[in-house]
């Protein structure tokens, strides 16, 4: 029954290589979705476009996958990958999910 789904009637999307896997916007690597942090556009207090972590991956709208570290986040700045996965002319601030990766990085230590 490896390489097919619950029935055992089709091939798993594990198997056929499409579905669950998605590339991280820093480091251009693909992985698991649970292994990486969705990212959304969106809009701070005052109007501002910032990125917002989307840990639920839920969240409605384009998002683009990060490697929920420092490396990957600073890669994909560095590369002005943001606004080109989501699609957005104007700059987009990484506060939020800085903040998101540091408090992760807290309640794991």
């Amino acid at each position: 029954m490896a390489g097919t789904d619950r029935t055992g009637l089709r091939l798993s999307a594990m198997s056929t290589g499409w579905g669950l896997t998605r590339t991280c916007i820093g480091c251009r690597q693909t992985d698991s979705r649970s292994a990486l942090l969705r990212i959304v556009a969106g809009a701070d207090a005052q109007g501002h476009p910032v990125l917002i972590p989307d840990p639920a991956a839920h969240a409605p709208g384009r998002g683009c996958w990060l490697h929920p570290s420092e490396e990957c986040l600073a890669a994909a700045v560095k590369r002005r990958a943001f606004p080109r996965a989501l699609r957005v002319s104007a700059p987009l601030d990484p506060g939020p999910v800085t903040a998101y990766l540091h408090v992760r990085d807290a309640e794991r230590n």
